[in-house]
């Protein structure tokens, strides 16, 4: 990528009528040759956020929370999203977003916007996020493009990730390891810098991880066939500490868990999904 801000640049609507956008979903947001999840849902929660706002939302608002159904699979390139209102209220709004291409829909989501927490929690118990280093050590691995596992997850050429190598078992060809992935990742600078694009970031590592399954020997393509995302709080700037894990690898589905920790020791992101395991 030439551009200095690809996560701006993916989440960059361009008005095509009432209620209608468009945006470009550059080949860098693939795993494989297919979009990324969690790249469609940042897409469609920027296209819900700027609809509420512009029906009359408090601009401060926040995806705060998003349901989506995957229908299939795009391909990088155009999209288009329809947007509808469907609440307008003085502190939560749902706008429900549908991003197709080529006359077929891909995505269908419920968007809920707001303000979202700041301060002190009033409680909070401790998750294994918020005990990893807030920036990665020096040995952990680096995905980049020339990574065997940056062949595939291709968006590694627009995001920094690191992988907790103890966690990742399928990286030495391990079978028997645990389903939990623990990671960092964090924005090129530009886009760091730019709040409201931080915020769908975080949304989007709610889905970053590659799938716990991985560490079963079960590799290959795990689509994702539900995923909800919390936005908890606006993250600091800086490293984003990622767990991704499961309780429940069943015969045809199971779920994956990512929370998000940013570099204060907030949990900012909470998300479920329902997967498919590889065939």
């Amino acid at each position: 990528m030439t551009t200095d801000h690809p996560f701006r640049d993916l989440t960059t609507l361009t008005a095509a009528g009432e209620g209608a956008w468009s945006a470009h979903i550059a080949p860098t947001w693939t795993i494989g040759p297919k979009v990324h999840g969690g790249c469609l849902l940042a897409v469609s929660a920027a296209a819900a956020r700027r609809a509420g706002i512009e029906a009359g939302a408090d601009p401060a608002v926040q995806p705060l929370a998003v349901s989506a159904s995957f229908v299939s699979a795009p391909d990088p390139g155009e999209v288009e999203i329809t947007t509808v209102v469907r609440k307008l209220g003085k502190q939560v709004s749902v706008v429900d977003a549908t991003i197709g291409q080529g006359g077929r829909v891909a995505v269908r989501a419920s968007i809920t916007l707001g303000v979202p927490d700041g301060g002190e929690p009033r409680h909070a118990v401790p998750h294994p996020a918020t005990e990893m280093p807030a920036s990665p050590p020096e040995d952990v691995v680096v995905v980049t493009p020339d990574h065997p596992m940056g062949q595939i997850v291709n968006l590694c050429g627009s995001v920094d990730i690191r992988v907790d190598e103890s966690t990742a078992g399928f990286l030495r060809g391990d079978q028997d390891g645990d389903p939990r992935i623990a990671m960092w990742t964090k924005l090129r600078p530009v886009d760091e810098a730019d709040l409201d694009t931080l915020a769908l970031f975080a949304l989007m590592a709610g889905d970053i991880s590659a799938p716990v399954t991985m560490n079963r020997g079960m590799f290959g393509w795990a689509p994702t066939v539900q995923l909800t995302v919390y936005l908890r709080a606006l993250p600091a700037p800086g490293w984003l500490r990622v767990t991704n894990e499961s309780i429940v690898l069943g015969q045809t589905w199971f779920e994956s868990d990512h929370t998000v920790v940013d570099s204060s020791g907030a949990v900012v992101v909470q998300s479920r999904q329902l997967a498919m395991i590889p065939r």
